[in-house]
């Protein structure tokens, strides 16, 4: 529905007639199922141990839209990400944001999170890097490509590892490292010494 213009057409309709069931459910449903309530009758969440109302509204839109249309979400932010590694100027916040509904509705755990972004973001990393390293390694200068792989290991931690949480920047790296340096040693070694000879 917001598509192509994803701030116009019918995005404010389609905003607007989420906040209307809100308001129609809780003045149709909630506020009649408090009124008269008294005592130990009005903490029913506490008392079941039941998600509050925020948890539950977080946990309900997750797993009807991110349940729904989560591999379409993440795969939007991950083609963000990958066209942000080839220099184009995306919008960096919008992907923290949708990264961070991955945390917030884990409410302190980081289950959804890992399933939902985690893994599939590693995978994307070693997956863009395994399909340019070759090229790169093949038609650069050993000076070029230790270049090439400086900035891309920069924009990693500079950048890309912004979107993740702290402990999963280090593993981003490594998976970076991994693409670039430790599957082509042997052809690096060669391009330096190939290098060096017709220098020298």
């Amino acid at each position: 529905m917001c598509e192509p213009n994803p701030t116009g057409g019918m995005c404010e309709v389609l905003y607007e007639k989420h906040n209307d069931v809100f308001k129609d459910y809780i003045n149709s449903q909630v506020l009649p199922s408090l009124q008269g309530k008294e005592d130990e009758a009005l903490y029913f969440v506490p008392k079941m141990k039941l998600p509050n109302l925020q948890e539950s509204a977080l946990l309900t839109f997750y797993n009807l839209v991110f349940g729904e249309f989560n591999n379409q979400i993440r795969g939007a932010v991950l083609s963000l990400i990958d066209r942000e590694r080839e220099g184009e100027g995306i919008d960096q916040d919008l992907v923290k944001y949708i990264v961070s509904i991955y945390v917030d509705v884990g409410q302190g755990s980081m289950k959804y999170y890992e399933r939902g972004f985690e893994e599939a973001m590693f995978e994307a990393t070693a997956a863009f890097y395994s399909t340019k390293a070759p090229s790169w390694i093949k038609n650069e200068s050993y000076n070029d490509y230790m270049l090439k792989l400086e900035s891309c290991l920069k924009h990693e931690r500079d950048t890309v590892s912004c979107y993740l949480q702290n402990t999963d920047q280090k593993k981003l790296l490594e998976i970076a490292e991994f693409e670039l340096i430790s599957v082509y040693e042997t052809e690096m070694k060669e391009k330096k010494q190939a290098d060096e000879s017709l220098g020298g």
